[in-house]
């Protein structure tokens, strides 16, 4: 495939011709909501595409192009990943500098001015309609870091965590898009975490949190009492986003025992607009963290290289325009492969189903300046972020902006995610 365009693409670009991330889109003159891809600085719009026949040189794709009037890409996700396949390579050959169809939208000025949209014109949605959502806890630097914090180091695993994938099921209807406003929560907190008999009191959070994670979506269904096998696993992921797990850690630390985190976690999730195609992602794969415990079979993959090489990083934006990058990792760092998260979430039979969402866990490195939360990084509120212009923080405070970016490859072939943002706003009165 040509690496190179017709349209000009920035070779620092994220969405370079090696990419096609796919989401959904609407502008100011067509509020509906209706499927893109990324390219360069641009959209293209998959449903006035589709419907000038920007598919009729390839019919297998054209029997479909339905999907693309949807409002979401369920129905194109569901199709599977072979399909997924096509589509990209068709578009990559519609944008190549030596497109063999040059007719279809290179030459065709009209199909351009309808079609292919300046990313400044667009408003971004959620890529899927999310009917469930699963966060896994994979990132086995960050497992351990909060282990020491809250049990020490001769505790800090415990002694299921080599031999399963932990997991457990939020809160969907709370997952947004970036650039979505999350009000700081209410919640009951222990004033005094040490005072005896401990009595809660009802609190504005007081310490907020990221958490650095990748979401994946699920593409296809499997029947209920039917699990994946993990060498099969591959063919139901979608795609991936980067996700921000914001934590209320005060909230979480007097209610998570014994059934885990709840309230905490379900004042949102932000997610990247963009969605990058497994297949996009394939040359990106690498070893993660070794386990050193002997599996049960149905957890065992015939490769080391399971897991995606993604250079991941955090920035804070200060409500006085202070910007300081003070994560930088690498999604490598987890202990626990997406099809082996997909071989032990089904392995009791349940179903998943197009669109549901799959979060890693936090990804935390093993140096410092590599955790990918606040919590790690001030060892629990005891030590403070250093940022430019002489501020720090121990947690998020109001007004505080949290920007997230991936990428792989090499500039002018780059596969970015863009970012996930979001502003954390003041709480609500109650009542």
């Amino acid at each position: 495939m040509s690496q190179s365009s017709w349209l000009p693409i920035s070779p620092s670009s994220h969405f370079s011709l090696a990419n096609i991330p796919f989401g959904i889109i609407s502008t100011s003159s067509g509020p509906t909501h209706r499927p893109a891809v990324a390219i360069g600085d641009h959209a293209l719009d998959l449903r006035a595409f589709a419907t000038a026949d920007g598919f009729s040189a390839n019919p297998s794709i054209q029997n479909h192009a339905g999907v693309f009037s949807s409002t979401t890409l369920n129905a194109f996700a569901s199709l599977g990943r072979p399909f997924h396949r096509e589509v990209r390579a068709y578009l990559q050959s519609i944008f190549a500098a030596d497109t063999p169809h040059p007719s279809i939208l290179k030459d065709n000025t009209s199909l351009r001015q309808s079609a292919l949209l300046p990313l400044s014109e667009v408003t971004n949605h959620l890529p899927l309609s999310i009917g469930d959502y699963t966060d896994f806890y994979a990132g086995k630097h960050h497992a351990y870091n909060v282990g020491v914090l809250f049990r020490g180091p001769a505790n800090a695993l415990q002694p299921n965590y080599t031999h399963l994938p932990v997991a457990y099921h939020g809160r969907a209807s709370s997952v947004v898009v970036s650039g979505t406003p999350i009000h700081r929560p209410w919640g009951q907190i222990l004033p005094d975490p040490k005072a005896e008999p401990k009595i809660p009191a009802l609190s504005r959070c007081k310490r907020l949190d990221i958490e650095l994670e990748l979401g994946m979506f699920v593409a296809r269904e499997n029947e209920l009492g039917k699990p994946i096998p993990v060498d099969q696993a591959e063919d139901y992921i979608f795609g991936y986003v980067l996700l921000n797990d914001w934590s209320a850690r005060d909230i979480q630390a007097w209610e998570y025992v014994p059934l885990g985190p709840f309230t905490a976690k379900n004042l949102g999730t932000s997610i990247s607009p963009w969605v990058v195609l497994a297949d996009a992602l394939e040359g990106c794969k690498t070893a993660g963290i070794e386990n050193e415990t002997e599996l049960l079979p149905y957890l065992k993959e015939k490769t080391r290289e399971n897991l995606l090489s993604i250079d991941l990083e955090v920035d804070i934006i200060t409500p006085k325009g202070n910007k300081t990058t003070f994560t930088k990792t690498n999604s490598r760092n987890l202990l626990w492969s997406w099809p082996q998260m997909i071989a032990h979430h089904t392995i009791t039979g349940c179903n998943l189903r197009t669109g549901d969402l799959l979060g890693s866990g936090t990804i935390s490195g093993a140096e410092p300046g590599s955790e990918g939360s606040m919590l790690e990084q001030t060892q629990g509120g005891k030590g403070t972020i250093k940022l430019e212009g002489g501020e720090e923080r121990k947690f998020i405070e109001d007004g505080d902006t949290l920007v997230i970016r991936g990428r792989a490859g090499e500039e002018g072939a780059l596969i970015g995610f863009g970012e996930v943002s979001g502003t954390i706003q003041a709480a609500l009165p109650l009542f």
